[in-house]
C-alpha cells in the first residue's frame, strides 16, 4: 500500500537541500536517512533520503543525486510516497493510518447508520472525518475522542456521539445573526 508522507517545498541553500512538508506522524521512520520514496510525478523518482534535519522548525532533507539548488528547485511540489505493508499499525493504540479509516461505516452510539467515512482531512490543529451520507451529502466530524469515542477496525465501523446540530439541523444553537445583532 502506498501512503503520501510528504511534499517537497522550496530549495534551501546551494547544495541541493529542500524543505519538506511532512504528512506523516512518523517522519523519523518514513523520511529518515536511507528511506527510498516513490514520487508523484513518478518520473522524478524514486528518491533516496541521504540526510535530514530540522531547520527553523521545518524538515530539511537532502536526497541522493540532488547536488545543487537547480536540481532541488526542480523537485518543488513533488509528492513523496512510501510503500507500507497494509497490515502495519501505528505504535500508539489510539492512532490510525488514513487507509484504515477510509470505508468504515459510521454509526451513532445507538447503532443508527450515519454514512461512510470517505476522507480524513488533516488540518493544523485538528483532523476531520468526512462522512458521506446515503443521500450523497457530506458531513465533517471533528476527530476527537469525545465525538468519536470508538474506532472498531475489526467490525469496520466508527461510532460517533455528535453534539446537537452537527449531523443535522436539529438541536443546533444559532448564535446571533443579522436580527439578533441589532
Amino acid at each position: 500500500m502506498q501512503l503520501v508522507v510528504g511534499r517537497i517545498g522550496r530549495a534551501h541553500g546551494i547544495r541541493g537541500d529542500v524543505f519538506v512538508e511532512v504528512r506523516t506522524d512518523e517522519p523519523e521512520l518514513r523520511l529518515g536517512p536511507g528511506a527510498v520514496l516513490l514520487t508523484d510525478p513518478a518520473a522524478v523518482g524514486p528518491l533516496t533520503v541521504e540526510s535530514g534535519k530540522v531547520h527553523s522548525g521545518r524538515l530539511l532533507i537532502r536526497f541522493a543525486g540532488v547536488k545543487d539548488r537547480t536540481d532541488a528547485e526542480a523537485l518543488r511540489g513533488t509528492m513523496l510516497i512510501a510503500e507500507v505493508d497494509p497490515e502495519e499499525r501505528p505504535e500508539e493504540e489510539d492512532e490510525y493510518y488514513d487507509h484504515q479509516l477510509i470505508g468504515l461505516d459510521v454509526v451513532l452510539l445507538d447503532g443508527t447508520p450515519v454514512g461512510e467515512l470517505t476522507e480524513v482531512v488533516h488540518l493544523p490543529y485538528q483532523d476531520l472525518l468526512t462522512v458521506t451520507r446515503p443521500d450523497g451529502t457530506e458531513v465533517l466530524i471533528p476527530f476527537v475522542s469525545k465525538i468519536v469515542p470508538t474506532i472498531d477496525l475489526e467490525n469496520q465501523r466508527a461510532v460517533i456521539d455528535p453534539p446537537g446540530g452537527l449531523i443535522d439541523g436539529e438541536g443546533a444553537e444559532v448564535a446571533g445573526g443579522p436580527e439578533g445583532d441589532r
